[in-house]
């Protein structure tokens, strides 16, 4: 790296207070960018080609030095501050490029399981699952209706990286979306507290060898009860202790690890 001093932005400086207007969902739809914050989901956006370009501390130029390239701004402590949504950030924040695709681009590449976010407003739980969706082997995942901004910053920090690994869909009308990923072949399944299937049921009658789409509503209300109904079965993740239930995240594993667990058998 250069021994030159480069000039150090502050919260003022031009760049940075267009930065932070990513901080909101207007800021990040007008722009078509969105802030990525940490070391390590730095380093995906760079995998994925995305970033626009980073600003780093001037504290945390040598510790970040292993992902820092010619776009790179040094800031100070105050506009790293500004910049970052964490109590204590990391000293590097990235700039990248939106880059989900339409629906009919992402259904041209067959997907063995998909997951489907219908009015998932809590950005740490669609972040999570998100993450959980990638780590199962999930190639595809879709925002559909209500559901939070993929692109929001805690959302962001809650998949670790994983936003980067998927094919990524944003839409508003869930109805039309899940017509179109059962016209490419795929079996929706609903998860549901309430469901009349049983998960256990399903992977030991075989229909979790099918490629399969699972349909995920909020914690706190769960599906819709007309998008529930647009599934092909809604499917109940047996509780075979005292709890009450699963949390959205931990449904979510079950359901998409025994998915592709069953997939993977029927190789």
């Amino acid at each position: 790296m250069s021994n030159a001093r480069p000039e150090v932005f502050t919260p003022r400086t031009p760049r940075v207070v267009a930065a932070r207007r990513l901080q909101r969902r207007r800021g990040r739809d007008d722009a078509g960018r969105f802030l990525v914050e940490g070391p390590q989901a730095v380093r995906e956006a760079l995998a994925s080609g995305t970033v626009v370009e980073i600003f780093v501390a001037e504290d945390a130029v040598q510790r970040h030095e292993a992902l820092l390239a010619d776009r790179f701004c040094v800031v100070t402590a105050a506009a790293i501050a500004a910049l970052a949504e964490t109590v204590q950030p990391q000293g590097i924040v990235a700039v990248c490029t939106q880059f989900d695709v339409p629906l009919g681009a992402a259904l041209s590449t067959v997907h063995d399981l998909v997951a489907v976010f219908a009015d998932i407003r809590d950005p740490g739980n669609a972040g999570t699952v998100l993450r959980t969706a990638d780590a199962a082997g999930a190639g595809l995942v879709v925002f559909a209706g209500e559901t939070v901004d993929p692109y929001n910053g805690k959302a962001v920090r809650a998949s670790a990286g994983s936003l980067f690994h998927v094919d990524l869909v944003r839409t508003g009308d869930t109805a039309d979306a899940l017509a179109r990923i059962k016209a490419a072949g795929l079996t929706v399944l609903a998860a549901d507290a309430h469901g009349d299937s049983d998960l256990d049921d399903l992977a030991d009658s075989g229909v979790l060898k099918n490629r399969t789409a699972w349909l995920f509503g909020s914690e706190a209300h769960g599906l819709p009860s007309g998008v529930a109904a647009l599934a092909d079965a809604r499917v109940k993740v047996p509780i075979h202790g005292r709890a009450e239930s699963l949390n959205l995240a931990a449904a979510a594993a079950v359901c998409l690890y025994t998915s592709a667990r069953e997939q993977r058998r029927s190789c």
